[in-house]
């Protein structure tokens, strides 16, 4: 996101205005934890001849009266302004559910968050090592592998903040006697391995431009059909709660991802994504939050569809 220059008229600002901007200036970032730049880092010098270099992006451009400086968002201070209020929102508000629903809840999201950590590790960290995405300069504090660590946050993050809006939407796992018809179940676990299917054509034959969008289906849809293989018919008959606890929780981060990009945080490859935006959102990403929210919010609703039944 870009501020334009400052007019003549900003330029010719007077002293008294340049030294309160140098004074606020020499201030950002004790006030806001960010790096503060008049000139490009050696990072982004870099990306010139290295576009896939992990410490570059466009940083947020900030200019007030006499001058301009560059100021990026570290990964750990998006998380406390975008992502922990929210989180904090649905958490303090608790659920009006039964103690042995409460209790399954917790265990679900502790389940899902444990998942969604340990299975897309390695798949964010082969894909920042291929340079599908980079972040910005001084966006990041630390890394486990590749990843920074608030990557790993946002996996865990992301499941709770997912999972426990489910449970403010609510829904009934209570088993009927049709939930085990597998015309439901087949239909819909085939679908979902024909769009693994094309994933594998966007690696294998479609080119490099479709191996950010390849990568999420070939690593989402077949769990997701094996999600509709164990439970599509139950999914199909119960869809109003399911298609409410995904929606409001992808649109939000849709949202904040936007602004991520936006303001330099991270930077999605022009050589590896499609191209395509929605909303101004590259696809790739609307897809990725799109599927993850899919996966946490089935694997909780049929978690508890499946103690039910065993009950």
């Amino acid at each position: 996101m870009s501020v334009p220059e400052p007019t003549a008229g900003a330029a010719r600002s007077s002293g008294a205005d340049r030294w309160r901007c140098s004074e606020f200036r020499s201030r950002l970032p004790a006030l806001v934890g960010a790096s503060v730049d008049s000139e490009p880092s050696r990072d982004r010098l870099a990306h010139d001849s290295n576009p896939h270099a992990f410490q570059t992006a466009s940083p947020v451009r900030v200019y007030v009266l006499a001058g301009g400086w560059t100021v990026t968002l570290p990964y750990l201070l998006f998380h406390v302004l975008f992502v922990l209020p929210p989180l904090a929102l649905v958490l303090a508000r608790r659920p009006a559910l039964s103690a042995r629903r409460w209790l399954l809840s917790t265990v679900g999201i502790g389940l899902m968050t444990t998942v969604a950590v340990l299975y897309t590790t390695p798949w964010d960290n082969v894909l920042i090592e291929r340079g599908v995405w980079w972040y910005g300069d001084g966006a990041v504090v630390a890394r486990l592998w590749a990843a920074p660590v608030g990557e790993y946050l946002f996996f865990v993050f992301q499941t709770v903040l997912t999972g426990t809006w489910l449970y403010h939407v609510d829904f009934d796992p209570t088993p009927e006697p049709g939930d085990l018809d597998a015309v439901p179940r087949v239909v819909g676990a085939l679908a979902w391995l024909a769009l693994a299917g094309v994933g594998a054509a966007c690696l294998l034959v479609f080119g490099q431009r479709w191996t950010y969008l390849g990568a999420i289906l070939v690593w989402a849809a077949p769990i997701v059909a094996l999600q509709w293989a164990v439970g599509g018919t139950y999914l199909l008959r119960a869809w109003r709660p399911w298609v409410a606890g995904v929606g409001v929780p992808t649109l939000y981060l849709w949202a904040v991802d936007r602004v991520a990009i936006g303001i330099g945080i991270w930077t999605i490859s022009d050589e590896f994504s499609s191209g395509f935006e929605l909303l101004g959102l590259p696809v790739e990403e609307a897809l990725f939050f799109l599927v993850t929210n899919l996966l946490v919010v089935y694997g909780l609703v049929l978690f508890e569809w499946v103690m039910a039944r065993w009950a």
